[in-house]
């Protein structure tokens, strides 16, 4: 690095105010966590340094900045520093700020809360069970296990062999001696000792829980060790039957133990560290390995690592995972060299209370096993890019139909109109959205017209388009006369459609895009479809134009009108259907919407009813109950 002079040197200097100037000037020297901020005061990145005056330099003298990190000191409008005793302290902060500020440039790292842990909990007597959320509780938690059959395996193994209570009763030692409690089933078939009425201590009780913890840990060398000399010291004092349980327990964990993978002829503790990154994608790879064996592996998606360091990739990796689990082994291999290994290794060091390795194999055996987690993460990354593709993935009919229309972009959402009535009563109109050539059902929409006569009382569907389209696009319009849209409070009604098509020919076509331009809404594309002739309105155009009866863009068209009509149509006999039992059935006090349904569905008719009413009452009064019918005689008396 070279030499640093007390006037800073910027590729860019006119970027930054007088402000940032001279909190760059004078920057401690002195470890710490530095927020970068833009002009709105928002996060924009989070980083640790051990000197803080050279690392935020860094920013600001290299003349060879590109890409990312180029437009992210472009928006840096303030600097903000918390200094700290050590660089121990600054990793942790860094950690702790990145979550939770979630800065748009830091390392993204996929929340695993998703996958499943053990957890024994923090009481008196602990409980054992599956969790998917950590609290700083003092509980201690083990995983996260990303196989759910290995998490439930490893927990039937706990119950099978250690007698640990299954409930959820607040055991003290107040409500024990006051008896509270009584024993229950798992108590009798040998599951639990009974720790609610004082069959065992605390003491003894959370022993046991030691041992839970080791297994958990995958530490059964050790436990079958400590077991055997259980075993044997029972068996010495001619307590046979212990000692026959204590047997039961070593063959039950060993029966456990050999599911696991030897990994190392040495009873090893070891956490083996790999990634391997795509553009801005990168998978990382933890496998654990207790007592020489493989207990499992967890992987974490990371996004946001472009323009990121090998190095600083690996430190984020390790750091987060080592702040979701409280073991730490005695050895921890990586795939490659972290910059700031000291740092990361005397935390770890802290935390376990004892001297851990950390180290990059080259060569052998142990790059073997390194050079196969990091293939492992390159298999779960070509899978994420795979997913990706597929999201991505744009149908042809789509680019056929940007084609066809002419259109400089896809029309990834489009939206379509339909107008339906009867001879001009129960107008209705409908909205249906198509999201990259697929419906989108959850953000269909439909309108009640109000507007549906001209002067004369005709019908006028040219008035009916106008009003859904107007009451579509004002409250994303508003005062806006710049064309762009709003926010609204309904997500359907907030996004821009990249296509309207109206059902209908010129006329409905001129009504839509006549209300567009009043709103302000400018540079929207938007067709006419006619149904005659599947022939295609552009707005200004006098003559329609034919698209090729074999483009996949007509039939998508097709198939979104079809959606359009169907859906109004559906919503018209509806709302028809409503009103014709709120004019009947409906106003008779006491008969709802539900009563008058089944009074219809089994009989036909209200002249049906009528009928039955008249010649065999007691019909009715079967079917629909004795006060429903007096409500229907007493209703149609004068008309049967």
């Amino acid at each position: 690095m070279h030499e640093e002079t007390e006037n800073i040197e910027v590729s860019s200097e006119s970027m930054l105010s007088p402000t940032l100037k001279e909190k760059i000037q004078n920057l401690p020297e002195s470890p710490g966590v530095y927020q970068f901020k833009d002009i709105n005061g928002k996060i924009l990145y989070v980083g640790k340094a051990k000197i803080l005056r050279k690392r935020v330099r860094q920013y600001f003298q290299s003349k060879n900045t590109t890409g990312i990190l180029k437009i992210m000191i472009s928006k840096i409008s303030d600097i903000e520093l918390i200094t700290t005793d050590n660089e121990v302290e600054a990793l942790i902060l860094e950690q702790n700020l990145i979550k939770t500020l979630k800065p748009r440039y830091n390392i993204n790292l996929k929340d695993d809360k998703s996958y499943p842990y053990i957890v024994i909990t923090n009481e008196q007597f602990p409980r054992v069970f599956p969790t998917r959320k950590k609290r700083t509780d003092g509980s201690r938690y083990f995983g996260p296990y990303t196989d759910v059959k290995n998490m439930r395996f490893a927990l039937k193994t706990v119950r099978d062999i250690f007698m640990i209570r299954s409930c959820s009763l607040s055991l003290t030692e107040e409500s024990i001696s006051q008896k509270k409690f009584k024993l229950c089933l798992d108590y009798y078939i040998h599951k639990c000792e009974g720790p609610c009425e004082g069959l065992i201590g605390k003491k003894y009780y959370n022993e046991t829980i030691d041992l839970v913890a080791k297994l958990l840990n995958g530490k059964t060398k050790t436990l079958v060790k400590e077991l055997t000399e259980l075993m044997n010291r029972y068996s010495e004092n001619t307590e046979f039957e212990k000692a026959a349980q204590i047997r039961d327990r070593i063959e039950a964990i060993e029966v456990y133990s050999s599911r696991q993978k030897m990994a190392d002829d040495e009873a090893v503790d070891r956490d083996i560290f790999a990634f391997d990154k795509t553009g801005n994608d990168s998978c990382g790879m933890v496998m654990k390995i207790r007592d020489g064996k493989v207990i499992g592996k967890t992987h974490y998606y990371m996004s946001n690592v472009e323009e990121k360091s090998d190095s600083e990739i690996l430190e984020n990796l390790v750091t987060n995972h080592y702040t979701k689990t409280d073991f730490i082994p005695d050895e921890i291999f990586l795939v490659n060299e972290i910059e700031d290994e000291s740092t990361l290794k005397e935390w770890l060091e802290k935390r376990k209370g004892g001297k851990i390795e950390i180290s990059v194999p080259k060569i052998g055996d142990k790059y073997k096993i390194v050079f196969m987690v990091k293939k492992n993460a390159r298999l779960l990354l070509d899978e994420l890019i795979l997913t990706k593709m597929k999201r991505e993935f744009i149908p042809p009919s789509l680019e056929s139909l940007r084609r066809d229309l002419r259109l400089a972009s896809l029309p990834k959402r489009i939206e379509c109109y339909d107008i339906s009535h009867i001879q001009g009563t129960d107008t209705v109109a409908s909205m249906v959205v198509f999201t990259d050539g697929k419906p989108k059902k959850s953000e269909y929409r439909k309108f009640k017209i109000n507007t549906v006569a001209d002067e004369t009382g005709k019908p006028d569907d040219f008035l009916s388009m106008r009003e859904v389209i107007y009451r579509r696009f004002i409250k994303t319009a508003g005062e806006n006369t710049s064309g762009e849209f709003k926010g609204t409070e309904d997500a359907s009604f907030s996004a821009k459609p990249d296509l309207i098509i109206i059902d209908g020919g010129k006329g409905q076509l001129s009504s839509a895009v006549k209300v567009l331009d009043d709103l302000g809404i400018k540079n929207q594309n938007i067709i006419g479809l006619a149904k005659r002739l599947e022939e295609v309105y552009f707005p200004g155009d006098t003559d329609p134009q034919n698209i090729p009866k074999t483009s996949g863009g007509l039939k998508l068209l097709q198939r979104i009108r079809d959606e359009a009509h169907r859906f109004a149509v559906t919503f018209h006999r509806n709302l028809r259907s409503k009103r014709t039992f709120t004019t009947e059935l409906t106003e008779i006090e006491g008969i709802g919407d539900k009563t008058a349904q089944k009074l219809l569905t089994e009989f036909g008719s209200v002249e049906n009813i009528k009928e039955i009413l008249k010649n065999n009452y007691y019909i009715i009064e079967k079917s629909a109950g004795k006060n429903t019918a007096v409500k229907l005689r007493e209703y149609f008396q004068n008309k049967i």
